[in-house]
């Protein structure tokens, strides 16, 4: 879906001789030859998937999840390998927010604490298609009964900022 919603020629073009310069990753997918069934397919699927979580969310007013599947990790790391003592692909700390991302679900990510290291963990919120206004006055119930906006982690204290 990433790729049919992209400037493949523009991106193909302004990566040329710089690829090395770019995360794996999004060379592979801009240099992947793409084809008009890969497009469709993922369209199709997306549909369904769209589907699948209207149904689920007719059941529920909110849906509460982690925001990601693991603490904050080292930057300039496209994801880690192992999650929970098991070998996972690079994108698998996402897996909480591909739903709401790709279904176009409202949702926010609230601070909802702090690991062991001071670093912050979220609470992702997901409504119901549409119901904006039932997320974020989720989200502001939350922040009420948990506020966070005077605590900082520990790293941001020690860079004096």
């Amino acid at each position: 879906m990433i790729a049919a919603d992209t400037d493949l020629v523009g991106m193909r073009k302004m990566i040329k001789g710089r690829e090395h310069e770019i995360s794996p990753h999004l060379v592979d997918l801009l240099m992947r030859p793409w084809t008009a069934e890969d497009f469709t397919d993922a369209d199709r699927q997306r549909k369904a998937m769209c589907n699948k979580m209207w149904r689920f969310m007719a059941n529920f007013d909110l849906l509460l999840t982690p925001t990601l599947a693991v603490p904050p990790f080292p930057v300039h790391m496209q994801g880690p390998e192992i999650i929970e003592g098991r070998m996972v692909r690079s994108a698998d700390w996402l897996c909480f927010t591909f739903p709401a991302n790709l279904t176009g679900q409202p949702a926010a990510s609230v601070p909802a604490g702090f690991t062991t290291d001071s670093l912050p963990v979220g609470l992702q919120i997901i409504g119901r298609h549409l119901d904006d206004r039932t997320v974020l006055r989720a989200s502001g119930a939350f922040e009420r009964a948990r506020p966070w906006a005077h605590r900082w982690p520990a790293l941001l204290d020690a860079l004096g900022l």
